[in-house]
């Protein structure tokens, strides 16, 4: 017997919800340590790519092609009633400031029906919670109580190309579950060269969803916001957030054991290649009990260029020379910064304050080398999050031995 499991099968995308549910019920069924954790929990946390203003979803025959579909998600909480006596808690955080829960959070009749409770993740309350084995970027997170201290947690996910990761499957769905400002770091803080692909590792295994569905009724192409919607007719199921995404690459048509600058890995590293060297989940195909009966590629999928090559390979080398500078010199930094974040950008601080979240896009902050990237840390005098600045030495040994260097 594999240590994973992964099952992908044709559901059209005009199916029934019936239909939908009867081929959940089909593909989940050989899952045994999903159901094993779920079944033994009192509280199951649910993590849905699904939180957008109802008036800006898009849609391509019918289906959601950014978002998890309503008839998807459904029929998940269905299956969760129907097989625990868990209490389900779906978590996420609004985008829309101090409204509570912002209408963004578009699902909350679904809710209602299967008696599920929607969790504000920026709400809190809020603590740390220690990776597994220390961590490749962080050691540490905050989260929600609710969220860490989960007996089992389920990840609903589209099919998309991701313009920064490559793809986003069961694992980059996990993101939105990191707490905004006040309570938690801002997004770019882990939407970062460098740190974005060990980041969504890390969480994986913090996190650990036993259970991950992946929404390819209609699936979308070259990045996660505005790309283009493809007719997929696919569900995917696995029992692990890793297998299940390795799988998941597979059918699009990307190879899994590939690494930047390999398309779709165009700016940064392969998150399931960095989360399978540091021990956790599988990145080959032989791994995985995987059965399917779909043919890949399941459609035109790769990632937008957004930058030119070289381009991102200066700004991948200059934000390790940031970090690695801030690391010799943290003394000197936290005298000056406490309590505050940073910008650097050729080893000078160009902005630093308290709150991050009016800044923009950093390609708008002004001052120096475009070519050079820009580094966002918080000055934390106990650093608090144990950030592994070992990680910026081994990226620019990998920059350092790629071709042409």
């Amino acid at each position: 017997m594999k240590p994973y499991c992964v099952r992908a099968v044709r559901c059209d995308h005009r199916a029934t919800e019936d239909e939908i549910y009867s081929t959940l019920v089909r593909i989940t069924a050989p899952l045994q340590r999903s159901w094993e954790r779920l079944q033994a929990a009192r509280t199951i946390v649910v993590k849905t790519n699904m939180v957008w203003p109802p008036d800006e979803l898009r849609y391509l025959a019918g289906r959601r092609h950014e978002h998890v579909d309503d008839a998807v998600f459904r029929c998940v909480l269905r299956l969760l009633r129907e097989r625990t006596k868990a209490r389900i808690l779906v978590a996420d955080t609004t985008l829309l400031g101090l409204e509570r829960p912002g209408r963004d959070v578009n699902f909350l009749p679904i809710l209602e029906e299967f008696g599920a409770t929607y969790v504000e993740c920026n709400d809190g309350p809020v603590g740390w919670f220690d990776v597994p084995g220390g961590g490749i970027v962080f050691g540490r997170y905050i989260m929600h109580r609710a969220v860490g201290e989960a007996d089992a947690m389920v990840s609903v996910a589209k099919l998309k190309n991701h313009a920064f990761a490559g793809v986003t499957l069961s694992t980059k769905n996990l993101f939105g579950l990191c707490p905004l400002p006040p309570l938690g770091r801002t997004r770019a803080y882990f939407h970062h060269l460098v740190r974005l692909s060990s980041f969504l590792a890390d969480l994986g295994q913090l996190l650990h969803p036993c259970l991950n569905i992946v929404d390819g009724l209609v699936g979308q192409s070259g990045r996660e916001w505005g790309g283009k919607g493809h007719i997929c007719d696919a569900l995917i199921a696995g029992d692990h957030p890793i297998a299940t995404d390795t799988c998941g690459t597979h059918l699009m048509g990307h190879d899994p054991l590939s690494d930047y600058p390999t398309p779709p890995f165009r700016r940064d590293r392969n998150t399931m290649l960095a989360a399978a060297e540091h021990g956790f989940g599988p990145v080959n195909l032989d791994d995985i009990d995987f059965v399917t009966d779909l043919q890949r590629p399941l459609g035109p999928f790769d990632s937008e260029e957004t930058d030119s090559p070289q381009t991102v390979r200066n700004w991948l080398w200059s934000t390790c020379e940031q970090a690695l500078h801030f690391r010799d010199h943290r003394a000197d930094y936290v005298d000056r910064y406490a309590g505050n974040y940073i910008f650097l950008r050729d080893r000078e601080v160009i902005w630093h304050g308290p709150d991050t979240s009016n800044l923009g896009s950093r390609r708008n902050l002004g001052g120096g080398n475009p070519e050079s990237a820009l580094w966002l840390k918080f000055v934390d005098p106990e650093e608090t999050e144990r950030e592994h600045f070992e990680l910026y030495e081994r990226t620019l040994d990998r920059l350092r031995a790629q071709p042409g260097s």
